[in-house]
């Protein structure tokens, strides 16, 4: 391909994604890298960064992308707003027959629309390379601190959607110095635990191991991080197998209760397979010796791993409790007795700026050459689920979903 036009996209899902996929700066980064590049920008009163941030580096507006190559979103595209057989890149959340997005599926193959899915890009290894997951970690630990010090009246951080962005947000790490001699558990090894732990660093919060963790007691706030290995076990071998775990989770039994006897306040942020056994039960957190008070979900899977998890809070009303003895959700901060639980699922949208130009970072490393070698690695090959009409072999699995013969997926 000799010239490539790459298009913009405006937010146009509702409630509206302030995010984009390449901020003003990474644009002229683009332009700069890749001569063979052009950039268009829809105009939008509503992302984080505006259109005078566009135009005042030279990258030009434009409402009409109909003669671009490809156009790159965040969030799906309004089923009205797609234009046919265009190369679109966004997240379109369909590849678990998600019931909200079967109509999307079905509008984006009769458009004969090639969709790339950013969740879909992989390398040989097939690690997911395109991602938000470190900015959820991030929001998601200091969403965590935030509901702690409010629930037991500590202290009051300033909401991280009201920040600017990082830089402003760590103006109000300071606050954390009133957080008395707890335990946080973190769950998890990839971005989103990375991002969870890169806060609790900042914060000054000390790291201890996952013996100390359960066996001393501290003069100071702590947490410790867990991986799979630290709170699971397959009672018929001796030996942890990572692989054996991911392919056959359904054998295997929890014994996170060693921790919930520990820990004050648990940062989920470990991916969870439906055939892997919860956390722990509501039974358990009816025990007296479950100490858990304060769960920040980040991972936010309903009725997943953390089974007080009964349904999604916003960035506007991020918290709720669970009362484990009626097993009903109540308001947030009603009793000390209860649960009090941070389940947003965009987290990354109350740090737009910020997660933008990491994104655009990832596109402009691991999207952008593949597009113009040829996509010799067949990176975007593995990555495309639709093309001419026809879902790709890979996502055949999709037909009885596309076709609206099976019941979709909730969530």
């Amino acid at each position: 391909m000799d010239r490539l036009k790459i298009g913009v996209l405006r937010e146009g899902k509702v409630p509206v994604d302030k995010r984009v996929p390449l901020s003003p700066k990474k644009c002229l980064e683009v332009l700069q890298a890749f001569p063979q590049v052009q950039l268009v920008v829809q105009p939008s009163p509503f992302r984080c960064f505006s259109d005078q941030e566009y135009t005042d580096l030279g990258i030009p507006l434009k409402e009409d992308l109909g003669r671009c190559d490809v156009l790159m979103g965040v969030k799906e595209v309004p089923i009205d707003q797609l234009i046919p057989n265009k190369t679109y890149f966004f997240f379109s959340h369909t590849i678990k027959k998600q019931a909200h997005n079967q109509k999307l599926l079905q509008a984006i193959l009769e458009k004969k629309i090639t969709l790339i899915d950013y969740e879909t890009i992989t390398n040989e290894k097939g690690e997911r390379v395109v991602a938000f997951g470190r900015w959820a970690g991030i929001v998601g630990a200091y969403n965590g601190l935030l509901t702690y010090g409010r629930k037991w009246n500590l202290f009051h951080l300033k909401p991280a959607h009201q920040c600017l962005d990082m830089e402003d947000m760590q103006e109000e790490f300071f606050k954390v110095k009133f957080l008395p001699n707890i335990k946080i558990a973190v769950t998890g090894g990839g971005r989103v635990a990375e991002g969870a732990v890169e806060v609790l660093n900042r914060m000054g919060i000390r790291r201890v191991s996952v013996f100390d963790y359960l066996y001393k007691e501290f003069g100071e706030p702590v947490y410790t991080q867990l991986r799979s290995s630290d709170y699971h076990v397959r009672p018929d071998v001796a030996v942890w197998d990572s692989q054996d775990f991911y392919q056959n989770p359904h054998l295997y039994q929890s014994t996170f209760r060693k921790f919930a006897k520990a820990t004050d306040l648990l940062m989920a942020c470990a991916y969870w397979n439906p055939g892997a056994p919860v956390l722990f039960t509501e039974e358990d957190m009816r025990e007296p010796d479950f100490k858990i008070n304060t769960i920040a979900d980040i991972t936010c899977d309903v009725d997943g791993s953390i089974p007080c998890t009964k349904r999604v809070s916003t960035i506007a009303d991020p918290a709720f409790d669970y009362n484990p003895w009626s097993e009903k959700l109540e308001p947030a901060y009603s009793s000390k007795k209860n649960l009090t639980v941070m389940a947003v699922d965009n987290l990354p949208c109350e740090l737009p700026r910020n997660a933008s130009r990491d994104f655009g970072r990832q596109l402009i490393d691991q999207v952008i050459p593949h597009l113009l070698n040829g996509d010799k690695e067949g990176v975007l090959k593995r990555a495309t689920i639709t093309q001419d009409g026809e879902l790709c072999e890979r996502y055949r699995y999709l037909e009885d979903y596309a076709r609206g013969e099976k019941k979709p997926v909730k969530g």
